[in-house]
Protein backbone atom coordinates (compact mmCIF):
# COMPACT_ATOMS: atom_id res chain seq x y z
CA UNK A 1 0.00 0.00 0.00
CA UNK A 2 1.04 3.24 -1.15
CA UNK A 3 0.64 6.35 0.93
CA UNK A 4 -0.81 8.53 2.20
CA UNK A 5 -0.66 11.26 -0.50
CA UNK A 6 -1.91 14.36 -0.83
CA UNK A 7 -3.52 13.67 -3.82
CA UNK A 8 -3.76 11.06 -6.58
CA UNK A 9 -4.53 12.12 -10.47
CA UNK A 10 -5.92 9.10 -12.37
CA UNK A 11 -5.17 9.93 -15.75
CA UNK A 12 -2.12 11.26 -17.68
CA UNK A 13 -3.34 13.31 -20.42
CA UNK A 14 -3.52 16.67 -21.03
CA UNK A 15 -5.98 17.26 -18.01
CA UNK A 16 -3.49 14.76 -15.51
CA UNK A 17 -0.64 17.15 -17.01
CA UNK A 18 -2.17 19.92 -16.12
CA UNK A 19 -3.73 18.90 -12.41
CA UNK A 20 -0.11 17.48 -12.04
CA UNK A 21 1.50 21.51 -13.01
CA UNK A 22 -0.61 23.18 -10.24
CA UNK A 23 -0.07 20.46 -7.86
CA UNK A 24 3.81 20.45 -8.28
CA UNK A 25 3.60 24.93 -7.94
CA UNK A 26 1.14 24.30 -4.43
CA UNK A 27 3.46 22.44 -2.97
CA UNK A 28 1.26 19.25 -2.14
CA UNK A 29 2.87 15.53 -2.63
CA UNK A 30 0.85 13.60 -5.41
CA UNK A 31 1.24 10.83 -8.04
CA UNK A 32 -0.12 10.47 -11.05
CA UNK A 33 -1.70 6.79 -12.35
CA UNK A 34 -1.59 6.66 -16.11
CA UNK A 35 -3.56 3.72 -17.98
CA UNK A 36 -0.69 4.15 -21.10
CA UNK A 37 2.37 2.80 -21.48
CA UNK A 38 3.77 5.56 -23.17
CA UNK A 39 3.13 9.45 -22.94
CA UNK A 40 0.73 11.34 -24.70
CA UNK A 41 -2.64 10.50 -23.52
CA UNK A 42 -5.63 9.59 -26.55
CA UNK A 43 -3.89 12.05 -28.76
CA UNK A 44 -1.15 8.91 -29.65
CA UNK A 45 -4.47 6.43 -30.63
CA UNK A 46 -5.77 9.23 -33.47
CA UNK A 47 -5.90 9.25 -36.83
CA UNK A 48 -3.68 10.06 -38.95
CA UNK A 49 -4.60 12.97 -40.66
CA UNK A 50 -5.68 14.26 -37.48
CA UNK A 51 -4.39 18.25 -36.87
CA UNK A 52 -5.79 20.43 -34.22
CA UNK A 53 -7.91 23.01 -34.86
CA UNK A 54 -5.87 25.57 -33.09
CA UNK A 55 -2.34 27.23 -34.29
CA UNK A 56 0.33 25.32 -31.20
CA UNK A 57 0.27 28.90 -29.31
CA UNK A 58 -3.41 28.62 -28.65
CA UNK A 59 -3.06 24.78 -28.13
CA UNK A 60 -1.00 25.06 -24.89
CA UNK A 61 -0.96 23.57 -21.27
CA UNK A 62 -0.39 25.79 -18.45
CA UNK A 63 3.45 26.83 -17.99
CA UNK A 64 4.76 26.09 -21.44
CA UNK A 65 3.83 26.84 -24.49
CA UNK A 66 3.47 24.50 -27.61
CA UNK A 67 6.42 24.86 -29.95
CA UNK A 68 5.30 25.33 -33.37
CA UNK A 69 5.41 22.58 -36.21
CA UNK A 70 7.56 23.51 -38.95
CA UNK A 71 5.64 23.56 -41.90
CA UNK A 72 2.27 23.26 -40.24
CA UNK A 73 -0.31 26.27 -39.01
CA UNK A 74 -2.17 23.53 -36.98
CA UNK A 75 0.02 20.79 -35.50
CA UNK A 76 -0.48 17.30 -36.46
CA UNK A 77 -1.79 14.65 -33.44
CA UNK A 78 2.30 13.60 -33.44
CA UNK A 79 3.33 16.97 -32.53
CA UNK A 80 1.07 16.74 -29.61
CA UNK A 81 2.15 13.54 -28.24
CA UNK A 82 6.15 14.90 -28.43
CA UNK A 83 4.92 17.86 -26.61
CA UNK A 84 2.78 16.25 -23.75
CA UNK A 85 6.30 13.87 -23.65
CA UNK A 86 8.36 17.00 -22.87
CA UNK A 87 5.80 18.62 -20.86
CA UNK A 88 5.95 15.57 -18.08
CA UNK A 89 9.65 15.70 -18.35
CA UNK A 90 10.26 19.23 -18.02
CA UNK A 91 8.16 19.59 -14.15
CA UNK A 92 9.40 16.03 -13.58
CA UNK A 93 5.33 15.19 -12.91
CA UNK A 94 5.48 12.08 -10.36
CA UNK A 95 3.51 9.87 -13.35
CA UNK A 96 2.83 5.94 -13.23
CA UNK A 97 2.63 4.07 -15.48
CA UNK A 98 0.77 1.41 -17.45
CA UNK A 99 -1.08 1.15 -13.99
CA UNK A 100 -5.18 0.59 -14.51
CA UNK A 101 -7.35 1.58 -11.71
CA UNK A 102 -10.20 -0.74 -11.03
CA UNK A 103 -12.05 1.46 -8.22
CA UNK A 104 -11.62 4.26 -5.77
CA UNK A 105 -13.31 4.36 -2.03
CA UNK A 106 -13.66 5.62 1.06
CA UNK A 107 -11.25 4.70 3.77
CA UNK A 108 -12.31 6.28 6.53
CA UNK A 109 -10.90 10.38 5.99
CA UNK A 110 -8.74 8.83 3.30
CA UNK A 111 -9.44 8.00 -0.21
CA UNK A 112 -8.65 4.37 -1.56
CA UNK A 113 -7.39 3.64 -5.32
CA UNK A 114 -7.54 0.03 -5.60
CA UNK A 115 -5.25 -0.56 -9.17
CA UNK A 116 -3.34 -3.22 -10.79
CA UNK A 117 -0.22 -2.24 -9.78
CA UNK A 118 -1.54 -2.31 -5.98
CA UNK A 119 -3.28 -0.05 -3.52
CA UNK A 120 -2.85 3.95 -3.43
CA UNK A 121 -4.18 5.74 -0.24
CA UNK A 122 -4.89 9.56 -0.49
CA UNK A 123 -6.45 12.82 1.02
CA UNK A 124 -8.04 13.79 -2.56
CA UNK A 125 -8.50 12.37 -5.73
CA UNK A 126 -8.38 14.04 -8.90
CA UNK A 127 -10.54 11.79 -11.64
CA UNK A 128 -8.80 13.06 -15.29
CA UNK A 129 -9.65 9.63 -17.46
CA UNK A 130 -11.71 11.56 -19.94
CA UNK A 131 -13.81 9.62 -22.57
CA UNK A 132 -11.78 7.79 -25.50
CA UNK A 133 -11.65 4.97 -23.78
CA UNK A 134 -15.65 4.58 -23.73
CA UNK A 135 -16.59 4.70 -27.21
CA UNK A 136 -20.06 5.19 -27.86
CA UNK A 137 -22.82 3.57 -30.70
CA UNK A 138 -26.16 4.17 -30.89
CA UNK A 139 -28.77 0.76 -30.61
CA UNK A 140 -30.04 1.04 -34.80
CA UNK A 141 -32.06 -2.15 -35.89
CA UNK A 142 -30.69 -4.35 -37.48
CA UNK A 143 -26.94 -3.56 -36.44
CA UNK A 144 -25.79 -7.07 -35.45
CA UNK A 145 -26.89 -8.06 -38.72
CA UNK A 146 -24.65 -6.53 -40.80
CA UNK A 147 -21.78 -8.99 -42.59
CA UNK A 148 -19.14 -6.14 -42.57
CA UNK A 149 -16.72 -4.46 -40.87
CA UNK A 150 -18.23 -1.84 -38.34
CA UNK A 151 -15.37 0.37 -35.88
CA UNK A 152 -15.57 3.11 -34.58
CA UNK A 153 -13.67 6.36 -34.67
CA UNK A 154 -11.16 5.29 -32.11
CA UNK A 155 -10.58 2.34 -34.62
CA UNK A 156 -9.96 4.15 -37.81
CA UNK A 157 -6.37 5.16 -38.98
CA UNK A 158 -5.96 5.85 -42.77
CA UNK A 159 -7.91 6.03 -45.68
CA UNK A 160 -5.25 3.20 -47.52
CA UNK A 161 -6.92 0.65 -45.26
CA UNK A 162 -10.40 1.01 -47.22
CA UNK A 163 -9.40 1.86 -50.78
CA UNK A 164 -11.67 1.12 -53.23
CA UNK A 165 -14.22 -0.67 -50.81
CA UNK A 166 -18.05 0.93 -49.72
CA UNK A 167 -17.96 2.95 -46.71
CA UNK A 168 -20.72 4.62 -44.44
CA UNK A 169 -19.60 7.02 -42.20
CA UNK A 170 -22.38 8.11 -39.30
CA UNK A 171 -22.30 11.29 -37.66
CA UNK A 172 -22.07 15.29 -37.84
CA UNK A 173 -19.47 16.25 -35.49
CA UNK A 174 -15.98 17.24 -36.39
CA UNK A 175 -14.40 13.55 -36.58
CA UNK A 176 -17.54 11.97 -38.67
CA UNK A 177 -16.70 15.22 -41.08
CA UNK A 178 -13.21 14.71 -40.92
CA UNK A 179 -13.18 10.98 -41.65
CA UNK A 180 -15.83 11.30 -44.58
CA UNK A 181 -12.94 14.05 -46.03
CA UNK A 182 -10.53 11.89 -45.37
CA UNK A 183 -12.04 8.70 -47.03
CA UNK A 184 -13.78 10.81 -49.97
CA UNK A 185 -10.85 10.52 -52.53
CA UNK A 186 -10.01 6.77 -52.00
CA UNK A 187 -13.60 5.29 -51.54
CA UNK A 188 -16.94 5.17 -52.24
CA UNK A 189 -18.17 7.21 -49.23
CA UNK A 190 -21.84 7.76 -47.76
CA UNK A 191 -21.59 10.15 -45.11
CA UNK A 192 -25.10 10.22 -43.03
CA UNK A 193 -26.06 12.54 -40.22
CA UNK A 194 -28.93 12.99 -38.13
CA UNK A 195 -29.26 16.63 -38.92
CA UNK A 196 -28.22 18.96 -41.70
CA UNK A 197 -24.49 19.49 -41.42
CA UNK A 198 -23.50 23.20 -39.69
CA UNK A 199 -20.31 24.20 -40.82
CA UNK A 200 -18.67 27.18 -39.07
CA UNK A 201 -17.42 30.36 -40.83
CA UNK A 202 -14.65 29.47 -42.31
CA UNK A 203 -11.81 31.61 -40.28
CA UNK A 204 -13.27 30.17 -36.79
CA UNK A 205 -10.66 27.77 -35.42
CA UNK A 206 -10.50 26.44 -31.63
CA UNK A 207 -9.27 30.05 -30.44
CA UNK A 208 -12.60 31.41 -31.54
CA UNK A 209 -14.43 28.27 -29.83
CA UNK A 210 -12.32 28.93 -26.52
CA UNK A 211 -13.25 32.32 -26.14
CA UNK A 212 -17.31 31.47 -26.65
CA UNK A 213 -17.02 28.36 -24.39
CA UNK A 214 -15.72 30.91 -21.93
CA UNK A 215 -18.18 33.74 -22.17
CA UNK A 216 -20.87 31.02 -22.08
CA UNK A 217 -19.81 29.56 -18.33
CA UNK A 218 -19.00 33.32 -17.46
CA UNK A 219 -22.52 34.13 -18.52
CA UNK A 220 -24.21 31.65 -16.64
CA UNK A 221 -22.12 32.22 -13.41
CA UNK A 222 -23.54 35.64 -13.62
CA UNK A 223 -27.06 34.82 -14.56
CA UNK A 224 -26.99 36.14 -17.21
CA UNK A 225 -29.14 34.75 -20.77
CA UNK A 226 -27.40 31.72 -22.24
CA UNK A 227 -25.06 32.87 -25.19
CA UNK A 228 -25.10 29.30 -26.60
CA UNK A 229 -21.50 28.91 -26.43
CA UNK A 230 -19.91 26.86 -29.40
CA UNK A 231 -23.18 25.17 -30.11
CA UNK A 232 -24.28 28.37 -31.33
CA UNK A 233 -21.76 28.75 -33.88
CA UNK A 234 -22.36 25.45 -35.65
CA UNK A 235 -20.76 21.96 -35.25
CA UNK A 236 -18.34 21.37 -37.78
CA UNK A 237 -14.76 23.14 -37.45
CA UNK A 238 -14.09 24.09 -41.29
CA UNK A 239 -10.63 22.62 -40.95
CA UNK A 240 -8.75 22.70 -44.54
CA UNK A 241 -9.47 19.16 -45.67
CA UNK A 242 -12.59 19.17 -44.50
CA UNK A 243 -12.99 22.55 -46.87
CA UNK A 244 -11.76 21.20 -49.75
CA UNK A 245 -13.62 18.15 -49.76
CA UNK A 246 -17.09 20.27 -49.36
CA UNK A 247 -16.20 22.62 -51.93
CA UNK A 248 -15.34 19.75 -54.47
CA UNK A 249 -19.11 18.65 -53.78
CA UNK A 250 -17.50 15.08 -51.84
CA UNK A 251 -19.00 16.25 -48.53
CA UNK A 252 -23.11 15.71 -49.22
CA UNK A 253 -24.46 14.61 -46.32
CA UNK A 254 -27.57 11.90 -46.24
CA UNK A 255 -30.08 12.03 -43.14
CA UNK A 256 -29.54 9.00 -40.92
CA UNK A 257 -31.05 5.50 -41.89
CA UNK A 258 -33.69 3.47 -40.28
CA UNK A 259 -31.89 0.19 -40.01
CA UNK A 260 -29.22 -2.01 -41.38
CA UNK A 261 -29.17 -4.75 -43.52
CA UNK A 262 -26.72 -7.55 -44.01
CA UNK A 263 -25.20 -5.49 -46.81
CA UNK A 264 -25.67 -2.18 -46.03
CA UNK A 265 -27.83 0.54 -44.76
CA UNK A 266 -31.36 1.50 -45.59
CA UNK A 267 -33.88 4.13 -45.07
CA UNK A 268 -37.70 3.86 -44.66
CA UNK A 269 -38.70 5.30 -48.23
CA UNK A 270 -36.74 1.84 -49.81
CA UNK A 271 -33.50 3.65 -50.38
CA UNK A 272 -30.44 1.46 -49.94
CA UNK A 273 -26.66 2.23 -49.92
CA UNK A 274 -24.32 -1.25 -49.76
CA UNK A 275 -21.25 -1.07 -47.70
CA UNK A 276 -18.19 -2.99 -47.01
CA UNK A 277 -17.85 -0.85 -43.34
CA UNK A 278 -19.49 1.77 -41.28
CA UNK A 279 -18.02 3.80 -39.11
CA UNK A 280 -19.38 4.92 -36.14
CA UNK A 281 -18.26 8.90 -35.28
CA UNK A 282 -21.02 9.28 -33.05
CA UNK A 283 -18.88 10.57 -29.84
CA UNK A 284 -17.82 9.35 -26.50
CA UNK A 285 -18.91 8.66 -22.66
CA UNK A 286 -17.06 9.99 -19.60
CA UNK A 287 -14.84 7.40 -18.72
CA UNK A 288 -15.83 7.11 -14.90
CA UNK A 289 -16.70 3.48 -13.78
CA UNK A 290 -13.89 3.64 -11.36
CA UNK A 291 -16.13 6.01 -9.27
CA UNK A 292 -18.56 3.46 -8.93
CA UNK A 293 -17.83 2.18 -5.19
CA UNK A 294 -18.49 6.19 -4.16
CA UNK A 295 -22.12 5.79 -5.48
CA UNK A 296 -22.47 9.14 -6.73
CA UNK A 297 -23.38 8.93 -10.71
CA UNK A 298 -26.41 10.62 -11.80
CA UNK A 299 -27.84 11.10 -15.22
CA UNK A 300 -26.82 10.35 -18.04
CA UNK A 301 -23.73 8.92 -16.62
CA UNK A 302 -22.66 12.23 -14.91
CA UNK A 303 -21.25 12.72 -11.31
CA UNK A 304 -23.12 15.88 -10.04
CA UNK A 305 -20.28 18.68 -9.71
CA UNK A 306 -19.94 22.36 -8.52
CA UNK A 307 -17.25 23.13 -10.94
CA UNK A 308 -14.57 20.35 -11.02
CA UNK A 309 -15.85 19.49 -7.08
CA UNK A 310 -18.10 16.24 -7.16
CA UNK A 311 -21.10 17.07 -5.26
CA UNK A 312 -21.05 13.83 -2.76
CA UNK A 313 -17.84 13.47 -1.91
CA UNK A 314 -15.81 16.79 -1.71
CA UNK A 315 -12.13 15.39 -1.48
CA UNK A 316 -12.83 14.24 -5.28
CA UNK A 317 -12.58 16.86 -8.29
CA UNK A 318 -13.25 15.76 -11.96
CA UNK A 319 -11.16 17.09 -14.83
CA UNK A 320 -11.42 17.75 -18.68
CA UNK A 321 -14.55 15.91 -19.33
CA UNK A 322 -16.30 18.53 -21.09
CA UNK A 323 -17.93 21.70 -20.51
CA UNK A 324 -19.72 20.24 -16.75
CA UNK A 325 -16.22 20.34 -15.69
CA UNK A 326 -15.39 23.75 -16.50
CA UNK A 327 -15.66 25.26 -19.90
CA UNK A 328 -13.93 24.05 -22.75
CA UNK A 329 -11.85 21.25 -20.07
CA UNK A 330 -11.87 18.76 -22.40
CA UNK A 331 -9.41 21.24 -24.71
CA UNK A 332 -5.44 21.52 -24.61
CA UNK A 333 -5.90 25.50 -23.84
CA UNK A 334 -9.68 25.17 -22.08
CA UNK A 335 -8.07 22.42 -19.16
CA UNK A 336 -5.75 24.84 -17.41
CA UNK A 337 -8.05 27.12 -15.49
CA UNK A 338 -10.35 24.13 -14.48
CA UNK A 339 -6.97 22.21 -12.91
CA UNK A 340 -5.58 25.31 -11.51
CA UNK A 341 -9.18 26.19 -9.52
CA UNK A 342 -9.74 22.44 -8.79
CA UNK A 343 -6.09 22.02 -6.81
CA UNK A 344 -6.77 25.77 -5.47
CA UNK A 345 -10.26 24.10 -4.05
CA UNK A 346 -7.97 20.54 -2.76
CA UNK A 347 -5.36 23.11 -1.06
CA UNK A 348 -7.81 24.93 0.42
CA UNK A 349 -9.53 21.75 2.34
CA UNK A 350 -6.70 19.69 2.90
CA UNK A 351 -5.44 23.20 5.37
Amino acid sequence: MRGPLDVVVIGGGQAGLSAGYHLRRAGLEFAVLDAQPTPGGAWQHTWDSLHLFSPAAYSSLPGRLMPSQQGETYPDAGHVVSYLTDYEKRYELPVHRPVRVAGVHRDGELLRIESDSGTWRARAVISATGTWSRPFVPAVPGRTKFRGAQLHTVEYRSPADFAGQKVVVVGGGNSGAQIAADLAYDTETTWVTLREPRYLADDVDGRVLFDAATARRRALDEGRTDTGGVASLGDIVAVPPVRSARDAGLLKAQPMFDRITATGVAWGDGTTAEADVIIWCTGFRPALSHLAPLGLRGPRGHVPTAGTQALGEPHLHLLGYGDWTGPASATLIGVGRPARDAVRQIADLLG
